[in-house]
């Protein structure tokens, strides 16, 4: 009996955001839509496996090295897929050419400076920030993962919205561009959000703080790429991922 759109939308999203050894089921647009909708819920499972890392290493090791080792974990249990595409998008956007130019640029395999610079940047921010989370009560450092992960996962549902164009005829951007209906986009925001109330404690609104100014700075990158490369690619959903989740992991342990 073939799968149910959900069932299939939720074995794609579990294989296009972790390493889930499931066999490949129905793919199509609809099916598309549905992963990219269950985005932020994979997010957060997978949240709640760097959290008890995270936690579990935070008493055995200095902060800091239970930070660098959790973003390692996360690559390996992600394949590196995003922070693969944060470099290709990065060196497109960084060599100011445009369209089918830019496009050739993010195909190459070779990883340009701008590539290398944002992966640095954006690994050292992520491991520090959860060497702060790490300090945390464990409630506190298990709402405040799972919210980051999330979050970074919400990036990619905003990106799929209707409106947005792909990039290419062919790819991981022509199958999920479009896909998710405002409805959805609408239910998964809110889930996140709520998610995140104690993500911080003592300070519920810092929690849906971080989420809102991370969206909103990711959403603000998207725009620039889909003006430049005409659309999103699935290395522009990989983009979102690593940058929502570093601004939401630096509105999460900013003080004031």
């Amino acid at each position: 009996m073939p799968d149910g759109r959900f069932v299939a939308g939720g074995r794609l999203a579990l294989t296009t955001f972790t390493v889930a050894p499931l066999p490949t089921g129905r793919v199509d647009r609809a099916t598309a839509g549905t992963a990219m909708a269950l985005a932020p819920m994979v997010g957060a499972l997978l949240g709640l496996l760097l959290a008890a890392l995270l936690g579990g290493l935070a008493a055995l090791a200095p902060p800091l090295v239970a930070g660098g080792v959790t973003v390692a974990a996360a690559a390996l249990l992600t394949r590196g897929l995003h922070l693969d595409g944060l470099a290709d998008t990065v060196d497109a956007l960084g060599s100011y050419r445009s369209g089918p130019a830019a496009l050739q640029i993010m195909r190459q395999p070779e990883v340009g400076p701008f590539g290398v610079a944002a992966l640095v940047l954006v690994l050292l921010i992520q491991a520090g920030c959860l060497a702060a989370l790490a300090l945390r009560p464990w409630p506190a450092l298990l709402t405040a993962v799972v919210t980051v992960v999330a979050t970074g996962r919400l990036a990619v549902t905003w990106a799929c919205r209707r409106g947005v164009p792909a990039a290419r005829p062919d790819g991981l951007g022509a199958l999920v561009a479009g896909t998710v209906g405002p409805g959805t986009l609408a239910v998964a925001t809110v889930a996140v959000a709520l998610a995140a109330l104690p993500a911080v404690p003592g300070r519920p609104w810092q929690g849906v703080l971080a989420v809102a100014a991370a969206l909103a700075g990711t959403l603000l990158v998207l725009r620039h790429a889909v003006r430049r490369l005409g659309g999103i690619t699935g290395d522009v959903l990989g983009a979102a991922v690593e940058i929502a989740t570093t601004l939401c992991c630096l509105g999460l342990v900013l003080t004031g």
